[in-house]
């Protein structure tokens, strides 16, 4: 280590271990590219099968099919690729958590130089305000109290001593101090938990779990159909040509081809959403997991409360009081005369001698605080018995009296003294004030305890008379040789009030079917007491210090599964650790945090949930949801909408699966004929229903608003495709919207005069195609209503609710008719427009899809009944 000298390092020294080491900056991960996200649209796994079908159609001469289908792949792969990319720009990167200017010595000057120019090496001057901006050792320090809250999680600043460390990323809030760089950039401790956040991968969320699934199974089908149809063309004598067209067609009407960029919207439009909840989501399927979330491990200061000092209570040997109100804003408490106002006066002026953190106000009718947050509590409190400080009356900052020597705040006395012209002011611990008072009052110690109990952070003010006024440099100035004989005058409890909304919060997120533990780096019994404050508080009321946790994940799971768990005292390991034993007993874990201290376990959690306001830049780096204005509520408004996501998700899978079941069954009727039934719809024909007539739609039921019992109960399931779907896609609405398609189709072939085994006309077959495709149109229009729910029929919820709806069905009559009566279109994707009993044929579809669903509805309440 280099010696440190008054003079510091020489500006030569400086640049040439700058060059030797590197700038003092953070490492940034890589931007992804936007060319592999481009390309990651055109390569899952439905791309690639629509690809082959390309290449397929190709091969058997059929160029217009090959343009539609690759068109399909293109418009979808730009559309979602659009979507990331915008969602992945919609928060900065991660800044530095470094300073841009630090204040060396060199060459035994002064100088302000950029913080990556920082050395090791280099002397360090710091001040109430700064930021650290690399990890330094004091080698001097005159009254420093350190903010270390974003690294450890405690609300507490500390008080380091010569000799101690202070780390990149803290806060210097009160004193002075000088000190020698020993690490910088990727060595320091702020780079450690860095680096633990980039190498902590998220979990894959459970929308991309099920989607998966739903990916593979239905493209396995569809395969697997498409070769079975290729098969018994070929088997019924059919021209390997046509057996190829019909297998491309059964795998593309299998194919949801809008499934994946409607899912990409409906996304982005909750994104959006939250946003304008002050819910920022970082990344898309994180709306969803928010909605899956079945544990919540929410941070204490900053989160369930407003990460500001407030004197709530003040005893005295003449009565105790209690201060009503928080925050920083000075309102008058209206105090009267009587000997116990009289005394509290007495506490605090004593007490704000002995400080010197303040508060000031912005200039915007709000106040903040300079300095340690529990002195700026203090000199709150002086000017409220005050009435406030009127406008003008002089500077803030000032004592009530001239200072004439400081004794500063060491972790041995633990006391901090102000010495006056005529008087010794003392606060500190209670015990440690007690040690020097010459007498005490026996209540002392129990009014402390109660306060404890409470949750407060207590501390004790005393002072003794000075005659001859403070002890000068060469007299015993020493702080244990004046701290002596000295007189009680109170104890002082200050709280960290809750946030507003934090009781209800929690409430909501429990009535949900969440659970709920605060992990903090506090105190316990603060830590308590704020959780019996906002309720968190429940059952066997256990809390428990990281210390005490299990070393092994298993048994660490099964003691925190439960709802109402407290764990204080943890360390960013402890809240790593505890997110993974919760994972690994099914839990989807939403964590909340704001330090540093919080990266790792944000990242390694389902869902990281940073503070935007107060927060550090690390933790909304590794987040995947930053409230905006550090709200619980605001998280719990995020839950309902990520629920109402996924409930949107299943509303237009079930919409894509039943259209397309419309869509297969004039493949399978032909095959099941023989050939002997003319096919009702043609590949191209399939294609137009998929992008032009089914997308609009579905992109609508996406933007469906969540119910009023979104948040009642555990979400019902997280997965897609299960049985209650199944049913009601392939036992209700899809035969139904087919049967109608299949019956107009016929209908229209005997009107015409067709018969069993002939081949109809052109015209004829036109005609009765574009009946069917009409058919199918109508019963996607009624099949729309129907998916908005589950539970109630078409005509259960209001048609005005959902107004993107409504415009989508008037789009997708206007594509209906364009579609069919624009005659080029139309001959190209082989049908005409239907005879008027052909249309009266075609709008059967929508009364048979209505009671299909009103059915299956009436079914499923009677079973669940």
């Amino acid at each position: 280590m280099t010696v440190l000298t008054s003079a510091g390092l020489s500006a030569a020294e400086a640049a040439d271990r700058l060059r030797r080491d590197g700038p003092n900056a953070l490492p940034t991960p890589p931007e992804p590219s936007p060319w592999v996200m481009l390309l990651k649209q055109f390569t899952h796994f439905f791309a690639v099968m629509l690809w082959v079908a390309v290449a397929l159609a190709l091969v058997a001469g059929l160029p217009q099919l090959a343009v539609a289908i690759a068109v399909v792949v293109l418009l979808n792969g730009v559309f979602a690729f659009a979507q990331e990319y915008r969602a992945d720009r919609a928060t900065a990167r991660l800044r530095d958590l470094l300073p841009l200017e630090a204040t060396v010595v060199r060459d035994g000057v002064r100088v302000v130089v950029p913080a990556t120019g920082l050395v090791v090496g280099d002397v360090v001057l710091l001040a109430a305000g700064d930021r650290v901006c690399a990890d330094l050792v004091l080698r001097v320090a005159a009254d420093t109290a350190v903010d270390e809250s974003m690294l450890t999680g405690e609300s507490a600043p500390v008080r380091p001593t010569v000799g101690a460390a202070v780390h990149a990323g803290t806060f210097v809030v009160q004193g002075e101090a000088t000190a020698e760089v020993v690490a910088v950039a990727g060595s320091t401790r702020l780079a450690d938990i860095a680096k633990v956040v980039r190498e902590a991968h998220p979990p894959v969320s459970p929308l991309t779990r099920s989607l998966n699934r739903v990916v593979t199974v239905v493209a396995f089908v569809a395969l697997g159909v498409g070769l079975l149809f290729f098969g018994l063309a070929l088997v019924l004598g059919t021209p390997a040509r046509d057996g190829l067209l019909f297998a491309i067609g059964v795998t593309v009407a299998l194919v949801p081809e809008g499934l994946l960029p409607t899912v990409t919207l409906s996304l982005a439009r909750a994104a959006s959403s939250m946003a304008n909840r002050n819910a920022l989501v970082r990344r898309l399927d994180a709306v969803e997991t928010l909605g899956a979330t079945t544990f919540v491990c929410t941070d204490k200061t900053g989160t369930l409360t407003r990460n500001e000092m407030s004197v709530v209570a003040v005893w005295t040997p003449r009565g105790a009081v209690q201060i009503p109100g928080s925050g920083y804003r000075p309102e008058p408490l209206g105090a009267d005369g009587s000997p116990t106002w009289e005394a509290v006066r007495t506490v605090a002026t004593s007490g704000l001698i002995a400080s010197t953190g303040y508060v000031e106000p912005t200039g915007n009718g709000a106040w903040r605080p300079r300095g340690d947050s529990m002195e700026a509590a203090l000199h709150v409190l002086v000017l409220r018995l005050q009435d406030g400080h009127p406008a003008g009356a002089g500077p803030l900052t000032a004592a009530p009296v001239e200072v004439l020597r400081r004794w500063p705040f060491d972790p041995q006395r633990r006391r901090v003294s102000a010495a006056t012209a005529d008087a010794l002011h003392v606060k500190g611990s209670v015990e440690s004030v007690l040690r020097a008072c010459a007498d005490a009052p026996p209540e002392v110690l129990p009014a402390a305890a109660e306060m404890a109990t409470r949750g407060l952070r207590v501390i004790a003010v005393a002072r003794r008379a000075l005659p001859g006024g403070p002890p000068g440099p060469d007299g015993d100035g020493s702080a244990v040789a004046v701290e002596t004989g000295l007189t009680l005058l109170g104890l002082v409890g200050f709280e960290d009030p809750p946030r507003e909304g934090a009781a209800e919060a929690v409430a909501a997120l429990r009535a949900a079917g969440i659970r709920v533990a605060m992990v903090t780096g506090d105190h316990p019994l603060t830590a308590r007491a704020i959780a019996a404050e906002v309720g968190l508080l429940v059952g066997d009321q256990l809390v428990v210090e990281g210390r005490e946790l299990p070393a092994d994940l298993a048994a660490l799971g099964e003691l925190l599964d439960r709802d109402g768990v407290v764990v204080a005292r943890v360390s960013p390991e402890d809240k790593l650790r505890i997110a993974q034993a919760l994972q690994a007993r099914g839990h989807v874990v939403a964590m909340t945090g704001d330090g540093v201290n919080d990266g790792p376990a944000l990242r390694e959690a389902d869902i990281g949930v940073a503070m935007g306001l107060g927060g550090t830049d690390v933790a909304r780096e590794a987040a995947d949801l930053v409230l905006l204005d550090d709200h619980l509520a605001t998280m719990v408004g995020a839950v309902e909408l990520g629920r109402a996501t996924f409930t949107n998700v299943r509303r237009f899978l079930t919409y894509h699966l039943t259209d397309n079941v419309a869509e297969l069954t004039p493949f399978v009727v032909w095959a099941l004929s023989g050939g002997q039934f003319p096919l009702a719809l043609a590949v191209l024909q399939v294609l137009a229903l998929d992008i032009g007539t089914d997308l609009l739609p579905a992109l609508a039921l996406g933007a469906e608003p969540p119910d009023p019992r979104t948040m009642e109960g555990p979400m019902r399931s997280t997965v897609l495709l299960d049985r209650r779907t199944l049913v009601r896609v392939f036992g209700f609405l899809g035969p139904a919207e087919a049967a109608v398609e299949m019956l107009a189709f016929t209908a229209i072939l005997l009107l015409g005069g067709w018969a069993w085994g002939l081949e109809p006309s052109a015209e004829l077959l036109a005609m009765a195609s574009g009946t069917a495709f009409a058919a199918v149109v109508l019963g996607q229009l009624a099949n729309a209503f129907a998916c908005r729910s589950e539970s109630r029929w078409v005509l259960g919820k209001s048609l005005l609710a959902n107004r993107l709806l409504l415009g989508a069905v008037v789009v997708e009559m206007v594509l209906l008719v364009v579609f069919l009566g624009f005659v080029p279109l139309a001959t190209l994707l082989g049908q005409s427009w239907p005879s008027p009993s052909g249309w009266a044929l075609a709008a059967l579809a929508i009364p048979a899809v209505v009671a299909a669903d009103a059915l299956e509805v009436a079914l499923f309440r009677r079973r669940r009944g």
